[in-house]
């Protein structure tokens, strides 16, 4: 009888093959979502500088990368706004006008892929006020502007059911008010639009990781969203946040950032019955990006590192703008 500890698990790591043959976690195309923007006010796509590889869109090229998603396998996007600054003002009215530009995106989007491609659709009013803030502003007993939670749900669902006229396959409120879900699915139910889905931002973190995402929108935010997004500091919250969402009507429930939060997304995973997604944000794309160009880093090994990660915790769906990139590696 062999004196050495048991081989078992190395010999299941002999080749590549073996290796394949017995991992516990699998990515899939169809498991990843792309971000997108689209802007007014330009002629050709705008790379991010913070993102290099990601660009703000025009029409012509939004249909472009969405074509080369759909061919590598990636069976969603989730769509973005960024309007002219002298178009926002201070409830974001833009948001919900047939002819603004994320609502325009949305239906040109419906019409060039139909069911062949699921449309999401950003429902928060951050892009399109002109505060920066994700819902309207009021004023407390002490002078200091708020935003007032209860005055913004009415400007979410008219929004919400604005995009799902526009063609919105699925709408997906993240700026955390409480009781958006709830007011959003009676609105779209209202307007006739059952079958449109929810993905709640649930367990939306106030991070220092979303900094390249404001150049992206062009965020005119002066300050923070400390009071309404949750405390990096706290866990039970967004369980707390999850569950409230879901017994509002929430289809899918998210958490943003993924790779700082994996263990808010396991505990989450574990106790949903809907659908989970992750959102791998723009600092943490950012930073892969970086230092790969560096050569810190073997870039594309830490982006499906990073993916197998978020897979690995729970993750039902992942929002990542490594989408299109990545799903053509797996496809080799």
């Amino acid at each position: 009888m062999s004196t050495f500890p048991s081989r078992r698990p190395r010999r299941l790591r002999t080749n590549p093959a073996m290796r394949e043959l017995v991992a516990e976690t699998n990515l899939r195309p169809a498991d990843f979502i792309l971000p997108m923007f689209i802007a007014d006010g330009i002629d050709e796509p705008r790379e991010i500088s913070s993102m290099p590889g990601v660009y703000q869109h025009t029409a012509d090229s939004l249909k472009r990368a969405a074509h080369e998603a759909l061919d590598a396998g990636v069976r969603c996007v989730d769509l973005f706004g960024v309007p002219l600054d002298e178009d926002k003002d201070a409830t974001g009215s833009q948001s919900a006008a047939r002819d603004g530009v994320l609502n325009r995106g949305v239906a040109l989007l419906r019409e060039e892929f139909g069911d062949d491609l699921l449309i999401m659709a950003d429902t928060c009013l951050d892009e399109f006020t002109d505060h920066g803030h994700c819902g309207a502003l009021s004023t407390n007993d002490r002078g200091q502007a708020i935003v007032d939670n209860d005055a913004t749900l009415p400007l979410y669902d008219a929004m919400a059911v604005a995009q799902a006229e526009a063609g919105a396959h699925i709408v997906s409120p993240s700026g955390m008010m409480d009781g958006q879900v709830a007011s959003i699915r009676r609105a779209l139910d209202e307007a006739g639009f059952q079958d449109v889905a929810i993905m709640a931002y649930s367990a939306k973190y106030a991070s220092a990781f979303y900094g390249p995402f404001r150049e992206a929108v062009g965020s005119s935010l002066q300050g923070d969203r400390r009071t309404y997004q949750q405390d990096p500091a706290n866990f039970r919250e967004s369980l707390l946040e999850v569950d409230q969402d879901i017994e509002e009507g929430a289809d899918f429930v998210m958490v943003k950032p993924a790779l700082p939060y994996l263990d808010v997304l396991s505990a989450v995973a574990e106790r949903s019955s809907v659908p989970v997604a992750a959102y791998q944000v723009s600092g943490e794309y950012a930073m892969i990006s970086a230092a790969g160009r560096n050569g810190w880093v073997d870039r594309d090994a830490v982006m499906m590192e990073s993916l197998t990660s978020i897979k690995r915790a729970g993750a039902d769906q992942i929002l990542t703008y490594f989408a299109t990139e990545a799903a053509r590696k797996l496809a080799r």
